[in-house]
């Protein structure tokens, strides 16, 4: 099975709102008023299809994009030949040629990779590139001892064709969290000694944290794709991913019985199950199983709430319809979407709203709105 599975043939469906991702583009360039806004488009554009993702959003006025690999880099060129990407995994060693044929920027982290690119530079003196420095996420990025060292001598941004200096909030979700500021206030300093580079501090949920996160460039991922980016906090974002699930059976059973693997969950009155044809297979995440120790997941069907029971199989999911007139055979039920957010059955399964969109399958048919 592919992405361009028949309706008819297909168990599960995602229907992708691009007005939706447009609209949610614009207003985080609104929140972030003074600086330009990217998007991040990794992972596939966050599960839902690079190509339409960037369509979208470049109609929208996005001219800036983050991707994760060259690979995805490469395809992003093939459709938008005018934009500006950057490669957030930075330099693959001995690529450089590829990236400069193809226009793209790596985001260098490393001594290595500044090395290499700077050897590259003196044959290919229009390739371009970014500066990660690390302020306190120990992830990617040069170390701050690192910077300092290579800030002391003339002509970086020269050397290496500096577009940006960015750096990563490891805690931006969390606002009120004491890392934000450490990272800002360790960031302001080395933007300081690259005054005529841009930078780029704030993702998602930096934008949120205000104008000092702010700097010239805002690079969101997940609140695009429709996910919440602050915790505990209203999501203001539009939802742009809608997956359903087809009901392939409903039956009934009495109290005492038990539904799926395990026996994890019994009944305890006369109920009315719909079993629905997706599964961990498709992505959707086993952890989401309910039991007699703890609720699962939601979805909703004809303006209503269904809890899934028991685990969460291979292709198949059990949700109690007991009450809900008219579910039958054939019917779309909603696993998220408007109705059940993508970050509720993220909770439900212990996991983010990341993980749950960029794992979604192939075995989908894919639909595009409008």
């Amino acid at each position: 099975m592919t992405a361009e599975t028949p309706e008819a043939l297909a168990g599960g469906r995602l229907t992708i709102d691009r007005d939706a991702l447009a609209a949610n583009w614009r207003d985080l360039a609104a929140r972030a008023e003074g600086a330009a806004t990217a998007a991040v488009v990794k992972g596939d554009g966050y599960g839902i299809g690079l190509e339409p993702a960037v369509r979208a959003l470049a109609a929208a006025g996005c001219d800036i994009f983050f991707v994760a690999v060259p690979e995805e880099g490469l395809r992003l060129r093939a459709t938008l030949p005018e934009a500006t990407i950057y490669i957030l995994d930075g330099l693959f060693e001995g690529a450089a040629a590829t990236y400069a044929e193809a226009n793209l920027r790596p985001v260098l982290s490393s001594l290595p990779e500044i090395e290499e690119w700077t050897a590259h530079r003196q044959q290919n003196p229009a390739a371009h590139a970014a500066l990660h420095i690390d302020t306190g996420m120990h992830r990617m990025g040069l170390g701050l001892g690192e910077a300092e060292a290579l800030l002391a001598g003339p002509g970086l941004a020269d050397a290496l064709g500096l577009t940006l200096v960015m750096s990563h909030l490891a805690c931006a979700d969390t606002p009120d969290h004491p890392l934000n500021q450490r990272q800002r206030d360790a960031f302001r300093a080395v933007r300081a000694r690259l005054p005529d580079v841009p930078g780029s501090l704030a993702n998602s949920a930096g934008i949120f944290l205000g104008a000092d996160y702010r700097f010239d460039l805002v690079r969101p991922g997940i609140a695009l794709y429709g996910g919440a980016a602050v915790n505990d906090a209203a999501n203001p974002m539009r939802p742009v991913a809608t997956l359903e699930a087809r009901i392939l059976q409903v039956r009934d059973a009495a109290p005492g019985e038990t539904v799926g693997y395990g026996a994890t969950e019994a009944l305890d009155r006369p109920s009315r199950l719909a079993i629905l044809a997706v599964g961990y297979a498709d992505g959707y995440p086993r952890h989401a199983s309910s039991s007699d120790q703890r609720p699962g997941a939601r979805a909703f069907l004809r303006g209503r709430a269904a809890p899934l029971v028991g685990r969460v199989s291979m292709d198949l999911i059990t949700i109690d319809v007991t009450g809900i007139a008219g579910a039958r055979r054939g019917d779309w039920v909603e696993l998220f979407g408007p109705n059940i957010p993508v970050d509720e059955v993220a909770e439900r399964a212990g996991t983010i709203g990341y993980e749950l969109l960029t794992s979604l399958g192939r075995r989908y048919h894919r639909r595009y709105s409008p």
